[in-house]
């Protein structure tokens, strides 16, 4: 039996229960791959449910206002994804007529979808053969055939896109797509796999070399960046906050946060002191602030470490635009901001 049949065939009998492989509907199909491009199954599943509820077209998604699906997304991380999704939404309306791409070349140009993304969309929904390439893909095949060659190389990209294409199910590239990414996910799994149960046991040449935990190569990524983030949480007598909109393009775009002041190592109380009776918001006032965290929460994001303290003051009245503490939980927050609403409990 060939290596695609036999993939296909384990896949019919363990095949996990999901949502999306209900339909071939590509906006379902375009959302679940877009959640899931950065997040396991069982965190996206909850929010892939809320969205299709809250979305359930592209036109209901692409009438939305952006704040409101970052809200939606707020949780999930690389919040690009969720600015990407709300613009393709707007183009697949505004260009398309409502009309998804059905092609591999044509689903590529969705801002957000790359090659992995627009195999799996076509393929799914329109049995193109067109085959994908994930970490699950990766894992695999590098296994099963011992190659070394590092995945997040350009020549790892090609060989493995290659070598995908050779083994693809022409017939029926769906059901193979869909099988060896779940298999990569709930058999050949990147620590503990299930290789005593493993129907390709006696010809996967890193189970019979011995070489399971050595593969998939990969060359390691520059060492991540220490910044430190100091939160200045106001509250003032009338229960008032602020929050600020992060504007550019660097983390956290168009999210909201509260007022940030940038340090060069964690700071203690005369230090903390010393920023606080330069900032704007307190010339000329009385004020009190406490430390809400004695020790740095550590935010990790893919090329920085956030080492994070929330600061909160209390002061008379605010002289800017506020928002009542009630209304916090309505505006588009980091998980690390979120995390902090909720624990303080406004």
């Amino acid at each position: 039996m060939t290596f695609s049949k036999k993939l296909i065939n384990w896949y019919s009998v363990n095949k996990r229960d999901l949502p999306w492989r209900e339909t071939k509907n590509p906006y379902h199909i375009w959302l679940s791959e877009i959640i899931l491009q950065q997040t396991q199954v069982n965190q996206g599943l909850p929010f892939y449910d809320a969205f299709i509820t809250n979305f359930p077209s592209v036109f209901d998604l692409a009438a939305a206002e952006e704040s409101e699906v970052l809200k939606l997304w707020q949780g999930l991380g690389y919040y690009s994804r969720a600015r990407n999704l709300h613009a393709s939404a707007k183009y697949v309306v505004n260009e398309l007529d409502g009309v998804f791409p059905n092609t591999y070349k044509d689903l590529l140009k969705l801002k957000g979808v790359g090659d992995y993304t627009a195999s799996a969309i076509a393929s799914f929904c329109f049995n193109e053969v067109a085959p994908v390439v994930d970490g699950n893909v990766y894992r695999v095949l590098s296994r099963y055939y011992g190659i070394d060659t590092p995945i997040n190389s350009s020549k790892g990209a090609k060989e493995f896109k290659a070598l995908a294409q050779e083994l693809i199910d022409v017939k029926n590239p769906s059901d193979y797509n869909q099988a060896i990414m779940e298999f990569g996910a709930i058999q050949c799994k990147p620590k503990s796999p299930e290789c005593v149960v493993c129907p390709f046991q006696e010809s996967c040449v890193a189970f019979n070399t011995n070489r399971i935990g050595e593969l998939p190569v990969k060359i390691k990524s520059a060492k991540a960046k220490k910044k430190y983030f100091n939160f200045l949480v106001f509250i003032d007598d009338n229960g008032n906050t602020l929050l600020e909109k992060r504007e550019g393009k660097g983390i956290w775009q168009n999210l909201y946060q509260f007022p940030l002041v940038e340090s060069k190592s964690n700071l203690d109380a005369d230090a903390f002191e010393t920023e606080l009776q330069a900032h704007d918001l307190v010339k000329g006032q009385a004020y009190k602030w406490s430390q809400y965290n004695k020790e740095p929460i550590v935010h990790k994001l893919s090329h920085q470490h956030l080492y994070t303290t929330f600061w909160v003051v209390n002061i008379k009245a605010l002289k800017t635009e506020v928002i009542p503490v009630g209304r916090i939980r309505d505006y588009a927050v980091p998980i690390l901001i979120g995390n902090f609403i909720e624990s303080f409990n406004f």
